[in-house]
């Protein structure tokens, strides 16, 4: 073999191919470093005297099916300049890893397409390998994100395991990527995020979240002044919750079994919006039906519908108006459900307004939350939570199948 081939294959410049073999179904290619390319790792001086060498072997690009090693003595030197004996750089791997930089590039390429133990499979290396050069390599690319830059961002937590195990994930609304996971839900989870976010000197102008009172006094606490939009998308959710309960609780009350029948099913079509029912399973008729049979049901049903209107305003004077209505509206009907609802619409007021100030929502984040939900089901779960954050940290950059 070439030196030229030796560099142009296997990225191996300044070194001369001495020998090759093959045995135990493995190719193993000998090389050395020129005498007149030594050089100290101290202080770069040429001036250093060979003193032998340390045997050592590394992984590299594989041969069609056939893996292949490099054996290769790291010399050691004196040198005159600073005095000191050191080992030679090695140009072409990190001296605390059993392979090549080649291989490792190869690796994380094979490793957008396939799991992490097909290319172990592959490669003929052990599971652990091809996970440590993913973990390097993301914490090479994400595991610092920078802050300075951040204007408007979004928070949530997320369910990833029993037991309620959950992590907080802060979303860059203007790139879309993960700039930080914290362990656990809550004010205490963010505390990482704030303490670096001070440092960056960051601008935030806006941050939406939902009502929770944790993130409430969380941005309060650490980012006064700013725009606090409560998401739009937990308020509706939060009010189909509330109907959900008061279908039960009409389902209960109910004096007959023909009531408890035309009850029986409807949640999904209660909480469906209008132009999605399906008339070719008569859904239109079940939930008129449904309306007509108790009074309190088809008020909150109508409220619910009009609810979304408060978000589709020309403009925030418009919006208030239409907000203060449907309170309205909600304590006139006498229904306690309504009424409590009204009231944490009433407390809240400012901060579903300002969706107008800024037009944000936690949307981009719950989109991203599926696709870490995808992460971890493809892999069967996560036991190393610290390469688990960085896949999620990485995760705005997956352009194939997300694999584990």
């Amino acid at each position: 073999m070439s030196t030229s081939l030796l560099y142009h294959a296997f990225g191996l410049r300044g070194y001369r191919h001495v020998r090759s073999s093959f045995a135990g179904g493995r190719v193993t290619l000998c090389v050395r470093q020129p005498r007149n390319q030594l050089r100290c790792s101290e202080c770069g001086s040429d001036n250093v005297w060979a003193q032998g060498g340390i045997p050592r072997t590394f992984r590299t690009l594989p041969i069609g099916l056939k893996p292949v090693q490099i054996e290769f003595a790291v010399p050691r030197v004196h040198c005159f300049g600073c005095g000191l004996i050191r080992q030679v750089k090695l140009r072409f791997a990190d001296p605390r890893k059993s392979y090549t930089r080649a291989f490792e590039r190869y690796a994380i390429d094979l490793s957008q397409h396939m799991t992490i133990k097909a290319v172990a499979t592959h490669l003929q290396v052990s599971w652990d390998v091809i996970k440590d050069i993913q973990a390097a390599s993301l914490q090479r690319r994400f595991g610092t994100p920078k802050l300075g830059k951040l204007t408007q961002i979004a928070i949530d937590e997320i369910a990833v395991g029993k037991g309620h195990q959950y992590l907080t994930v802060v979303l860059d609304l203007c790139s879309g990527a993960v700039v930080f996971v914290g362990d656990g839900k809550g004010v205490e989870a963010l505390l990482p995020f704030w303490k670096r976010l001070r440092a960056s000197r960051a601008k935030i102008k806006a941050v939406a979240t939902d009502m929770g009172k944790a993130y409430i006094r969380a941005v309060r606490d650490n980012l006064p002044g700013i725009v606090h939009v409560f998401d739009h998308f937990h308020v509706v959710k939060l009010f189909n919750d509330k109907l959900s309960a008061l279908r039960r609780e009409l389902y209960r009350q109910a004096q007959s079994d023909s009531d408890r029948k035309l009850l029986k099913g409807t949640r999904w079509l209660l909480l469906k919006n209008p132009e999605n029912l399906d008339a070719t399973r008569n859904e239109t008729q079940r939930l008129r039906d449904a309306l007509d049979l108790n009074t309190p049901l088809t008020i909150a049903y109508y409220l619910k519908e009009d609810l979304r209107q408060i978000w589709s305003q020309v403009n925030k004077r418009t919006a208030r108006r239409v907000l203060r209505d449907w309170m309205a509206r909600a304590h006139a009907s006498g229904i306690r459900m309504l009424q409590q609802f009204a009231n944490t619409l009433e407390e809240h007021m400012e901060g579903i307004l300002a969706y107008y100030d800024y037009r944000i929502s936690t949307g981009p984040l719950e989109g991203t939350n599926t696709k870490i939900k995808a992460l971890q089901r493809q892999a069967y779960g996560f036991r190393d939570r610290a390469f688990y954050k960085l896949k999620i940290l990485g995760i705005h950059e997956s352009k194939y199948a997300l694999v584990g």
